[in-house]
């Protein structure tokens, strides 16, 4: 396990997607609770010193429920213009700030990951002696998602964006899951150095790979073997689905 850990939810997006534009994407429910209830306990199942939901979109109705619920356990960053991942990161630089640990970076919109998975994410991390890992993991349908490119020997080099990819980078399987551990010192060092140049135009939070790698910093990229434990909900079938999969969770713990 890492042995200092801050985790840092991303909870600022809109549910554009959703039928429902009005509401934050990660108040969408599972089961009857809200997505980041999940992701919330998974942060909590590492023991973290500090867990912090970088909110935006519907921010009130997102901390009044965590309040609610976690009873004051979390603080928040505030993300009002969503301007992309590293720029949502970069609003925990001041709360953050001294800490010398690992940060663990979590997606609100992705409620399957287990404890198990995340501990070993955190044990390879801790063994790498790098800056940042990755995790990441085979898609069945890569679109969309970030790859993770590989130089010939296998070391990890970058991610790209789907939108950003060439032809042939769109046919790598190994995507991105969002998920990451990064040395804040390092993480927030980096960030200062990211630009939107892009085709979004948005400051992305994996252009802080490259950023180390150029500094002479470790990077690496953790493959799960669980594709379905890193699914992304961004629509209303991806909700359905997500809800399918959770229930097999539970009849496979039952049955364990």
């Amino acid at each position: 396990m890492v042995q200092s850990l801050a985790v840092v939810i991303l909870a600022a997006g809109k549910g554009t997607r959703m039928n429902n534009p009005n509401k934050a994407k990660v108040m969408f429910e599972l089961s009857g609770k809200p997505m980041i209830d999940y992701v919330v306990h998974q942060a909590e199942s590492l023991e973290p010193k500090r867990i912090i939901a970088v909110v935006g979109f519907q921010k009130e109705s997102v901390m009044e429920y965590l309040d609610a619920e976690f009873h004051g356990r979390l603080e928040y960053a505030h993300q009002d213009v969503q301007l992309g991942t590293g720029h949502a990161v970069q609003q925990t630089d001041q709360i953050l700030s001294g800490f010398e640990g690992d940060v663990l970076i979590l997606s609100g919109d992705v409620p399957l990951l287990r404890r198990e998975t995340l501990a070993s994410f955190a044990d390879a991390h801790r063994t790498s002696n790098g800056a940042v890992s990755v995790l990441s993991v085979d898609a069945p349908n890569p679109t969309g998602y970030g790859r993770i490119i590989r130089s010939q020997s296998g070391d990890f080099e970058r991610i790209v964006e789907h939108k950003d990819a060439s032809e042939e980078e769109r046919t790598i399987t190994e995507i991105n899951s969002g998920i990451y551990l990064v040395q804040a010192t390092a993480l927030f060092s980096a960030l200062k150095e990211v630009r939107n140049s892009n085709v979004q135009g948005e400051y992305y939070l994996t252009d802080i790979i490259g950023i180390l790698r150029k500094r002479g910093e470790g990077v690496s990229a953790w493959k799960c073997d669980a594709f379905a434990e890193v699914l992304g909900v961004n629509t209303i079938e991806q909700l359905a689905e997500a809800e399918t999969m959770l229930h097999q969770q539970m009849e496979s713990a039952l049955e364990a």
